[in-house]
Order: structure tokens, then sequence, then C-alpha cells
């Protein structure tokens, strides 16, 4: 991947099956638009129920063979981190696809998105080398735990943050010395598709990686029913999750779910406010509200409500919505047309259920060709509303009053998702108390999005199963074998 230039033609994508790029069976394609202007962008393999299988075939025969599972962890990481590398040294060039294919700022795709996948190949490939293995002496005999590869992961990808999301999930399957076979989102394929190229120049050996572009419906299901399966990870909708496990049931194939939220974003009135106002409006507007973790639910106590509403507004107002390769954009387009009209939807249905609109609201009237949204705000939301109960998914946070630190944790607790939260206070004990009392998988105190690889990611309830992150990441891409034998 040498010679990276912003603004080159974009290639056509094909399926990466064996170490090859090649065609689907059927020959069919599909082409993929840029979402800030709905022209075609490049034409993409639509892989098949055939494709998912050869190329489960070949992952399993990879497995078998050793080259891979049985292969030195020092070389494994070395091969790793050699892609990582690429990665960096190729970062325009993948910030630009992913910009281009999700309608994401620049300065986000190249920032920080393509930076973290190379660091979670590093982070995975560097702590492979140094698991620590249970060893146990008892009268007469020894056991040990020996954590061997699972054998053939399938990694189903979503739209919002494609390559990171990818090289999060593949990074630990291959450091673990699995075969993967990864499915991209029909949205947003183009950026997965170059980390083939990738991976053959770093020396990965032919079938441990595998792409498969195509519809959820076959390659997706295929993916997530293969008896030679042994392992699952998904990100995505709540309703497709529920569809992958019950695919994966079956043959009892384990599943990672990571799935959406409607995270509560608590604000306090001792908390900083110009503190609070700023990373709320990063928790919602970020990747145009596209992403899962995003404090959607802004929770204001009232005592500061008009106050906390007036500084939110008007830095709202300073939002810069545009071309996404222009590196002073601050937000994006949405991913396709259907996703605008939802996300307008949504807020028409705020709005005759009673909640106010504070600013947006509509599409941007200036750029009519792309899906760009304005950044919203409805406020004095009622938490029954559908508005504060369903996942939007865009720039649409809904801005709720309460009065004190139990109806705050009542309202943050009420709903179907639990996978993310925030609170803002500048009083230690309350900040403990009330993230004890929050059922969900990740919490920030005054501040979000950080992330320490070697924590535990996922969420509670309707917001997924599993968790994945440093020593979980290995515990489920693996199979514990207790080894026992007479001294």
């Amino acid at each position: 991947m040498k010679g990276i230039v912003a603004n080159q033609a974009v290639q056509d994508a094909k399926l990466f099956i064996n170490g090859e790029y090649v065609d689907a069976l059927s020959g069919e394609t599909f082409d993929t638009t840029n979402p800030a202007t709905n022209k075609r962008l490049a034409s993409v393999a639509n892989g098949g129920i055939e494709d998912a299988k050869w190329a489960i075939d070949v992952a399993q025969k990879t497995f078998a063979s050793g080259i891979w599972s049985r292969m030195p962890v020092e070389e494994r990481s070395r091969i790793l981190c050699k892609i990582a590398d690429l990665i960096m040294e190729n970062v325009d060039k993948i910030a630009y696809i992913e910009t281009l294919d999700v309608g994401k700022p620049i300065k986000e795709s190249r920032g920080f998105d393509i930076p973290r996948a190379a660091s979670n190949f590093r982070f995975f490939a560097e702590m492979a080398k140094y698991m620590v293995h249970e060893h146990f002496d008892m009268s007469g005999h020894m056991s040990y735990v020996q954590y061997a590869p699972a054998g053939v992961t399938s990694l189903i990808i979503p739209w919002n943050l494609p390559f990171m999301q990818m090289t999060w999930k593949a990074s630990a399957a291959l450091a673990a010395g699995n075969t993967v076979v990864i499915k991209p989102a029909s949205y947003t394929p183009l950026s997965a598709v170059l980390l083939g190229e990738i991976a053959n120049e770093a020396g990965l050996p032919p079938g441990v990686l595998n792409i498969l572009t195509g519809p959820g419906s076959t390659v997706g299901n295929t993916m997530a029913s293969h008896p030679f399966v042994r392992r699952i990870s998904f990100v995505g909708e709540s309703n497709t999750g529920k569809t992958v496990m019950k695919n994966a049931a079956d043959h009892l194939i384990p599943v990672s779910l990571e799935l959406g939220g409607k995270s509560a974003n608590i604000v306090f009135s001792d908390a900083d406010l110009d503190e609070a106002v700023a990373g709320s409006i990063e928790a919602i507007y970020r990747n145009q509200g596209e992403i899962c973790l995003a404090g959607s639910r802004i929770l204001v106590q009232e005592e500061i409500y008009d106050l906390f509403l007036d500084k939110f507004v008007c830095a709202v107002k300073k939002i810069k919505v545009g071309d996404p390769t222009d590196e002073s954009t601050d937000m994006g387009a949405l991913v396709s047309k259907e996703h605008l009209k939802t996300v307008d939807d949504y807020v028409q249905i705020g709005i005759e259920e009673g909640a106010k609109l504070a600013y947006g609201g509509k599409p941007v009237v200036d750029l009519p060709e792309g899906n760009f949204y304005e950044p919203t705000v409805l406020y004095d939301v009622d938490n029954k509303m559908r508005v504060a109960q369903e996942e939007i998914f865009g720039p649409v946070p809904v801005i709720i009053p309460f009065k004190t630190e139990m109806d705050a944790i009542q309202i943050a607790n009420d709903s179907i998702y639990g996978l993310a939260g925030v609170v803002w206070t500048n009083d230690l004990r309350r900040a403990q108390r009330v993230t004890s009392q929050i059922h969900a998988g990740l919490l920030w105190i005054n501040c979000w999005y950080y992330r320490d690889l070697r924590t535990p990611f996922g969420g509670a309830k309707a917001s997924g199963i599993g968790r994945e992150g440093g020593r979980h990441s290995f515990d489920f891409y693996t199979e514990a074998k207790t080894i026992t034998m007479k001294k």
C-alpha cells in the first residue's frame, strides 16, 4: 500500500479470501455511495451464501493446518505489530476512504479512528506475549490451564466506525491464534477491504484473514450459523443481535454482542458547567451522533436546567456541518437517505409527543444533495416519550430535568438499554454512589469516551452480552483447558 494521497480515485472492492481479492461467485456487485453527495463511490462484490461457506471452509482448513494457531506467539505478535505499523503508514489513505464511505469528518477519521485501529493491533499483539497462565500444585499432581485458540471466528461489523470496530475485534481474535472471517456493513465496506492488502504486506499467512462483502441476510446469517464457526462477535442493532444469537444457537456457538444504547448523561448542579456542556456536546454530536455510546439522554438537575440549556444551545450553534473532507468540519453526513429520514421522523415524533425544539430539527437546506442533518436539541422531554426510550442514532439529544439524585438514578435506569452513562459532578462521593447504581457496562465521571484497552467493554440488558477488552477478549476468543498430570 504505497503512495498515499487524498483525492485519489476510489478502487472497487472485492472479496478477500485465502489471501487473494476475488469476485463473488455469482459475479454480482452493488454500489456504495458517498453520504455527503449520494453519488456512487465504488462497485463492491456482492457475496452470497456460497462465498461465505467458501471463506469459512478456507478459515477452517487454515486453522487446522496450524500455520497460525500453532505459530509461536512471538512470531504472531511480530506480524500483528507490522500490521499496526502499516496502518499508520497508510493513515491518510484509510482515513480518506473512511470519511468518503461513512460521511464522518476527516479530522475524526485521521485524528482518532485509524490511529486507534493501529493501537488495537499493537495492544493485543503485545498482550498475547505476556498472558499469565495458571499453575496449581496439589499432593502428587500438578494442574495447569492452557488457553487454546477457539477456531474460526466470525466478526460482523457495523457501519458507524467500520475500520476501528473491525480492528478492535480482529486484532484480539488473531492474537489469540484464531482464523477470522469478517463482514463489514454493506453501507461502509471500503475501508475494511483495505485490511487484506495490509495483511498480505505484513506477512499474515493466506486464509488467516478473510473479508466478505454482502448482505447480512445471506453472508451474515451464514457466518452466524455455520458449524465450523466457533466464535461470533457482533456489533450492531439490538434486534439484529437477537437474530445472530438465534442463528448461533443451533450449533451452540458462543457469541459476544455489542448492541444499542440510550445512555444517560447526568449533569448535577455542582458540576463544572462549562466542562459538562463541552463534554455533553462531544458525547452526542461526535460522528453525527451515530455512535452506540452517545450520551443521548441528557439529565439536568432543575437548579441549573435553564442555564445549562442556554449554554448548550449556544455551543450547538457553533457546530460546523459540511464537507466531511474539510478539516474544519465538525459534523458530517448521516450514512444514508433512509437513516436521514429515520432521524427526521424521530424529531417530528418527539415534537408531537410534547418535546420542545430549541435548535435544528430538519435536514440542512444548504446541502441538499447529501444526508446532512442539523445538530438538534429537544428539551423538556419526559423519559416515557419514544424519543427518550428508542435509539435515534443521530445528532438529537433529549434534555430531561430531574430533581434529586435518586430521581436521576431512576430515570437513567428506566430504559431497556444499559450500555454506558456519564456523571458530571464535583462531589466524589455522589459520583461513586450514582455510578454504582446505574445499570450499564461503561460509566464515565466528568469525561466521556476515554477507553483503556485493558478494561472490559460491553453492555447490560438490551445493550449486549459478554465483555471484550484486555484479558476479557482473550477469555472469549480462546478455550480454557485444564490439564492435570501425575508428578
